[in-house]
């Protein structure tokens, strides 16, 4: 009878035990930059064990005890590699939900950037150094010469300003075609223009309060806030 009675206690002890414990369901949809879903992306949280989700459908799930998370997204396309980040705490059991958009992963350029060159190696003759030095300053005033002299001739200041312009409304008709909404990347992608220049359209777009510039990542979402004025 001792021997039953230790025994229905130990069982009832786990089930007690069982109902403590609590957990939390994360899931959502994931996202490219045109808001589109990112189908066979793959999710990564660090939990022990870790887990890994392949998004088939564009969606995830995963079920967390409470404590502190990372999220991490990977997703490759068209030879980029897309990636997002998100840091989640858990504090009791629930459904949460957490979409995600990736942006472009320029993880590998800013290594290959931060990356220490070693100039030990390299031989410099210093009297050549020297005249190579003399004959690049004298190119580029001779440079700086013919290139102000042909603006001054043709009126290139007033023209620079008219193309600026130019390039402003085709901007902004641009994005009124999209919905009123693209990124940054979406606009370099549509003008074979340098990525300076784009930049410096936007941000006279965005002091003239048409446009507006939202951080998403690495990356800008770019929204259209009214008619040109």
């Amino acid at each position: 009878m001792a021997r039953m009675f230790v025994f229905i206690s130990l069982v009832l002890l786990l089930l007690l035990n069982v109902n403590c414990v609590s957990a939390a369901t994360v899931h959502g949809d994931i996202y490219d930059m045109d808001f589109d879903l990112a189908v066979d992306a793959v999710v990564t949280v660090n939990s022990v064990p870790e887990q890994t989700y392949v998004a088939k459908d564009g969606s995830y799930l995963f079920i967390l005890a409470p404590g502190d998370y990372v999220i991490d997204v990977m997703y490759k396309s068209d030879y980029m590699k897309y990636s997002a980040r998100q840091n989640v705490t858990i504090v009791t059991d629930g459904s949460y939900v957490l979409d995600m958009i990736m942006f472009p992963d320029m993880s590998e350029e800013e290594d290959l950037l931060n990356e220490d060159i070693d100039f030990s190696d390299v031989y410099v003759d210093e009297e050549e150094d020297d005249s190579y030095l003399m004959y690049a300053v004298v190119g580029a005033a001779s440079c700086f010469i013919v290139f102000f002299a042909l603006r001054y001739k043709m009126g290139g200041r007033k023209r620079v300003s008219v193309e600026r312009e130019d390039s402003a409304d085709d901007v902004i008709d641009f994005i009124k075609k999209n919905d009123g909404r693209v990124t940054q990347k979406d606009i370099r992608r549509q003008f074979p223009v340098s990525e300076a220049k784009i930049s410096l359209i936007l941000t006279e777009l965005e002091d003239r309060k048409i446009i507006r510039k939202i951080k998403r990542g690495k990356g800008n979402v770019i929204v259209l806030l009214g008619k040109k004025g």
